[in-house]
């Protein structure tokens, strides 16, 4: 019987010694961790003040190099970094897609003008960001999209539609994926812009959510003759869907670990309220019940970590991995279903304010938890693509 036994060298662990009490000394306040956000690319000034402090001290992406504010961090001692942050709840940056998705796509595929415009003043957070990805008829067939670049000599005039676009209304730039050439197979006429979000005839209609009417994180954006400069094309003309590829990859990478932790949370609020009266008069935790489905989400929990390290060693030895397709599945549904099932165990105290349950990216009651849930499905790859990604490439089955 082979047995994984994951631990990290001295180096890994001097790393973790020397970022734990940087972050101890360093870190936002509990209040400004709790202050309600207003969207994904909203940075008070606090914010970005905690982002420049990472980055001047190389804690912001410290596997890049230490020109772009790195350290040359191994991807142990990333994996330490993640860890770290997730177990104490603190983002690395307010902007996130910016960080972890923009930012590394311009670096890899921008020009060097473009990597000085753009790539150091979004990790100081002097710009924040969206990613224009989706469209009313391209979502998870992202491929299909329709919003259309046409070049006119210097400039590009961009018309379309973008939706669920987080944080649109108070970025200052867009990633954005356009068509710029029809005729072309769905994979291929795909181009990524630079887009600044004050261009005339760019227009952001943010739009509520439903567990939380107040909060408007997601965006329609209209592009209506948007004129674009040639120069902030990223890549080569009708060559964008290996960028596409390239930002959903990043993407991914961040969510596992993420996911890891707030099981981990949701399983351990889901305990503090066992000693609350249900429904039934019982206290929660003298029904079995609740008990079998308490220990059912930590073994939850538990496998999802040890998944998540598996994915991460056989990474380390070279080898591919399927996990991330499962982990991002198993981790996004199975959260989701610890949230309803302490909702319905609390009854109508579900929709208490005074009883939150885990902060699932922002405060809330365990049914609000549950209902904001359902996003962690969508990003990264929908359920659904994550299912056909599992039974193409992991059981071998036929498209």
């Amino acid at each position: 019987m082979r047995r994984m036994r994951l631990r990290y060298d001295d180096a890994d662990e001097a790393f973790r010694a020397e970022l734990v009490a940087w972050l101890e000394a360093n870190a936002p306040s509990r209040e400004q961790l709790d202050a309600p956000k207003e969207s994904s690319a909203w940075m008070p000034q606090y914010a970005r003040e905690w982002q420049r402090r990472e980055f001047d001290a190389g804690w912001l992406v410290p596997g890049w190099a230490p020109e772009l504010g790195g350290r040359n961090a191994t991807p142990a001692q990333q994996m330490i970094y993640f860890e770290e942050l997730s177990r104490r709840a603190i983002p690395r940056s307010w902007n996130p897609q910016a960080l972890g998705i923009i930012a590394p796509s311009i670096r890899d595929y921008g020009t060097d003008d473009q990597r000085e415009r753009f790539v150091l003043p979004t990790l100081r957070a002097d710009i924040t960001w969206c990613l224009g990805m989706s469209e009313p008829g391209a979502g998870s067939d992202l491929a299909s999209l329709k919003t259309r670049a046409v070049l006119d000599g210097d400039h590009f005039v961009v018309n379309g539609q973008k939706v669920w676009t987080s944080g649109a209304h108070h970025a200052d730039w867009c990633l954005c994926f356009v068509r710029t050439d029809p005729d072309a197979p769905k994979h291929r006429g795909i181009s990524a812009l630079i887009i600044d979000m004050r261009t005339p005839g760019v227009e952001c209609r943010p739009f509520a959510e439903l567990s939380e009417p107040d909060y408007c994180d997601f965006n329609e954006v209209f592009l209506t003759d948007v004129i674009v400069p040639k120069e902030n094309l990223l890549g080569e003309l009708n060559k964008g869907w290996p960028i596409t590829q390239g930002s959903l990859a990043h993407e991914r990478a961040m969510l596992w670990i993420d996911y890891a932790y707030l099981m981990n949370r949701a399983v351990d609020a889901m305990i503090t309220i066992g000693d609350r009266v249900g429904p039934d008069g019982r206290r929660l935790r003298e029904d079995p019940k609740f008990r079998d489905s308490v220990a059912g989400f930590q073994v939850d929990a538990v496998a999802l970590m040890a998944m998540g390290y598996r994915g991460f060693s056989k990474f380390m030895a070279g080898k591919s991995s399927s996990e991330h397709s499962l982990l991002k599945l198993y981790g996004s549904e199975r959260l989701q279903q610890c949230l309803l099932a302490a909702s319905e165990f609390l009854g109508p105290d579900a929709v208490d304010l005074d009883i939150l349950g885990p902060r699932m990216w922002r405060e809330g009651s365990w049914l609000v938890s549950y209902l904001r849930s359902f996003s962690g499905t969508i990003p990264g790859g929908t359920s659904e693509i994550q299912r056909n990604i599992i039974a193409e490439r992991v059981l071998g089955l036929p498209r």
